[in-house]
């Protein structure tokens, strides 16, 4: 079975998950911490090379102001407290997102997390923290036009493959496979551009809820899928 070299997890559903079971959205974003968690080992175990996990939108700022302390918080307990596991077992951090107007605790501890793990390579872990796709590649976009008004790049010279490394996920492969959980089927904003032949599964269950086994059904699900990438399938032209 053909297994994705990068997997891309959309974790949606711990405001739904704590409402189902008359508990504060607080408490579903704890949980959704430790799905978080299982995860990341689990993916190590499946031989998959790359992860990137939706943490927090440039969108999450809107909601309230409770919440959106408590996800920080949450960020900050992850990397504090998993940080040297991760690190023991040779997981490399990167966090991609606009980091200018970040507050300094926040932005010391996502590169602390970033130098401490940078020379591991048994597993990469990319977090999206106050990200959004469309913003990332408007910035790729104001990137290079100032860099053609210096006359540093030309016209010509603009191909997908130079655009793409002008954005946050330079030098990552595109994802394999998108997970999302909690039943909604749609992308949310998030890696527009790297998910142009990505398979999407959409598992039903809230995030708090995702397992090792619904991990491996969606792994499976993704091997039986023909990727062709817009090229027509071998038997069709034999």
């Amino acid at each position: 079975m053909t297994k994705p070299s990068h997997i891309a997890i959309i974790m949606d559903g711990n405001g739904r998950w704590a409402k189902a079971r008359g508990l504060p959205r607080a408490a579903g974003h704890r949980a959704g911490v430790e799905a978080l968690r299982r995860t990341v080992r689990a993916v190590g175990e499946q031989g998959v090379a790359w992860l990137t996990c939706y943490a927090f939108s440039s969108e999450n700022w809107s909601r309230p102001q409770s919440e959106v302390s408590d996800l920080l918080g949450l960020l900050k307990i992850f990397i504090r407290r998993d940080l040297a596991e991760l690190h023991q077992n040779g997981v490399r951090v990167r966090v991609i997102g606009d980091r200018k107007g970040l507050k300094s605790d926040i932005r010391t501890l996502l590169e602390e997390a970033e130098a401490l793990t940078a020379d591991n390579d048994a597993m990469i872990l990319i977090i999206a923290f106050n990200y959004g796709s469309r913003d990332e590649i408007a910035r790729a976009a104001a990137k290079i036009a100032r860099m053609a008004a210096n006359q540093e790049i030309s016209a010509s010279q603009i191909t997908p493959e130079t655009f793409a490394a002008f954005l946050d996920t330079a030098g990552v492969p595109d994802p394999d496979l998108i997970i999302r959980t909690g039943g909604d089927q749609r992308l949310s904003n998030f890696l527009l551009w790297q998910a142009a032949y990505a398979e999407l599964v959409f598992a039903p269950c809230f995030w708090p809820d995702f397992t090792e086994s619904d991990l491996v059904a969606a792994i499976e699900e993704f091997g039986g899928r023909d990727r062709r990438f817009g090229k027509v399938a071998a038997d069709a032209v034999s």
